[in-house]
């Protein structure tokens, strides 16, 4: 009598790859480092993730994106996964249309996205566009991702479609010889640059002058910069797990390092939470602070 060969139910190495976004070597490496991922094997041997692991690598996924580290991430236990996870969620309601530019996106109907995200620029203007628009949706299309309802693709399509909008925007707002002259960057470990160009779309249609440095920049490249292009302000964003007290170390030294004319401020809700007082140094809770901070910088003179 023939025997049903039993198959484990679960996706291939490199369909997690795929969903996830997460590299094969990254997985293997992970599976040593920390016993997690547990795939089962096939008949032939091959590694083969149930949904629920696939699941869990999407969060992990997720609080990596947004800045938290590894060995931290596989150290917490559920509770505090699900918590930290859970900081999105608590957000206020999001607005309307974020349902309707998710639907194009999981139907992957690009350029009817591009028009729908430009059409809400045009009927709400760039600075409301960033406050009331793009900051809820980001946490959408993330939080979908999570549940899966969007692929790694889907999410990436939708960055590139907005950054395109937001660039445009900007670019056809700029004037020359804007003042003050304002860096954006972030440290060294903080990959999140999509905060940097939401915060030039509020700044440029204010009259402020916007130079992006990217991601990752060293505090010495920081202060390099800063000095020999005669900036006035340097702006740093954290996304929310990044280390606090990291952050603070780092801008302590970077107000240290860089002349007392140049403002500094900082990005962060995480960051305002028992912050300590640095002089010249300036937080920043939620991205339409950047307004109050533009305003107060200019008042003295």
């Amino acid at each position: 009598m023939n025997k049903t060969e039993i198959i484990p139910a679960g996706l291939p190495i490199a369909a997690v790859e795929r969903d996830t976004g997460l590299l094969k070597d990254t997985l293997r490496v992970w599976e040593r480092r920390y016993g997690f991922p547990q795939p089962l094997r096939d008949a032939n041997g091959e590694r083969l993730y149930p949904p629920e692991q696939i699941a869990r690598l999407r969060q992990i996924k997720r609080l990596i994106d947004q800045g938290m580290r590894p060995g931290k991430i596989f150290a917490a236990d559920d509770a505090t996964l699900g918590e930290w996870l859970g900081k999105e969620e608590s957000r206020q309601a999001a607005p309307a249309q974020c349902a309707e530019l998710i639907a194009l996106l999981q139907a992957q109907r690009s350029e009817e996205l591009r028009s729908a995200l430009q059409q809400n620029l045009l009927r709400h203007g760039l600075q409301r566009f960033v406050v009331e628009l793009v900051a809820p949706l980001n946490i959408e299309v993330g939080l979908a991702w999570l549940r899966g309802e969007i692929t790694v693709g889907e999410e990436h399509l939708y960055t590139e479609q907005l950054q395109n909008v937001l660039r445009g925007a900007v670019h056809a707002l700029r004037i020359p010889g804007a003042q003050p002259r304002i860096l954006l960057t972030t440290l060294p470990d903080e990959l999140h640059s999509l905060g940097l160009l939401m915060a030039e779309a509020l700044l440029v249609p204010e009259g402020a002058h916007c130079t992006s440095l990217g991601t990752q920049t060293p505090l010495g490249d920081i202060v390099s910069t800063a000095t020999g292009g005669a900036f006035d302000i340097v702006a740093l964003s954290f996304s929310p797990h990044y280390p606090a007290r990291q952050a603070w170390a780092h801008l302590a030294e970077l107000r240290r390092l860089l002349p007392a004319s140049i403002a500094l401020w900082a990005g962060g809700r995480h960051l305002c939470e028992r912050a300590p007082a640095i002089e010249g140094l300036r937080y920043l809770a939620e991205i339409d602070e950047v307004l109050i901070a533009l305003e107060a910088w200019r008042a003295p003179a």
